[in-house]
């Protein structure tokens, strides 16, 4: 069974709201490719290597979180640039990509999906756009917590401990935002959270955990976000019809 591109690009603002969104990139659909899609590739970011393997697998449409554009890049296509657009153009594959939207949604999305793969349901959001999410969890130190995101996700994560002389202090409430949200830890804070997971850490954040008394646990820009996008691009493909592959472009960051 195949679809129409513009139904489908109907499916996924329909299902992700984009217009409800100040975003730093255009969301939806970035590079027109064939009007009639039937097999669907997701993946986190529209790499060249993701569409490499879109090509090998002979997709019609790539779902990402990344795409190709984004608010004040150089606008010339060039190097890599030419690299990803020549492929997707020759092979006419569509390419649509969703950024905060795709982060935002409250049960497909990042967030909801690494929160589910975490073992948590959020009962409360923060943040700028209501990016974060926060629940309810038990660990009796930041450690253990740690040691749990590490073996879920299957790498390591970097810990900052409120006093690393101190007591262990437990953690009741976990918050979290995936990717480069390591900006929101103050709001996280403010939300009441004992711990606060996201996917990198700047400088800053090291300081705000000792001072602020609150864990802090980068646990990989891409690895927080490779659920999201299976998630969408899968229920959407089941209900139209469609055929759905994600495909894991390893990355450490």
């Amino acid at each position: 069974m195949s679809i129409s591109r513009t139904a489908l690009l109907q499916a996924f603002d329909g299902l992700l709201q984009p217009e409800r969104f100040k975003d730093y990139g255009p969301n939806g659909l970035q590079v027109e490719g064939k009007p009639e899609v039937r097999r669907i590739v997701s993946g986190v970011t529209a790499s060249r290597a993701l569409i490499d393997a879109a090509i090998a697998a002979q997709a019609d449409a790539i779902f990402v979180h990344h795409g190709l554009f984004w608010r004040g890049q150089d606008g010339r296509v060039t190097g890599w640039m030419k690299q990803r657009l020549q492929r997707l153009l020759a092979h006419d594959i569509n390419l649509f990509a969703y950024h905060l939207p795709l982060d935002a949604h409250p049960e497909l999305g990042n967030n909801a999906q690494l929160g589910r793969v975490l073992g948590w349901t959020a009962d409360a959001r923060f943040g700028e756009q209501d990016l974060g999410f926060v629940a309810t969890a038990a660990f009796p130190d930041g450690q253990a917590l740690a040691d749990h995101v590490a073996s879920t996700l299957g790498r390591d994560v970097t810990l900052v401990q409120p006093d690393p002389d101190g007591a262990p202090q437990p953690i009741r409430r976990v918050a979290w935002c995936t990717g480069g949200a390591q900006g929101y830890f103050e709001s996280a804070i403010a939300a009441g959270a004992d711990a606060f997971i996201t996917g990198e850490i700047s400088e800053p954040q090291a300081h705000l955990a000792r001072e602020m008394g609150v864990y802090f646990i980068a646990a990989g820009h891409h690895a927080t976000e490779r659920y999201g996008a299976p998630a969408v691009a899968g229920h959407v493909a089941k209900q139209l019809g469609l055929e759905h592959t994600f495909i894991e472009i390893d990355n450490p960051a």
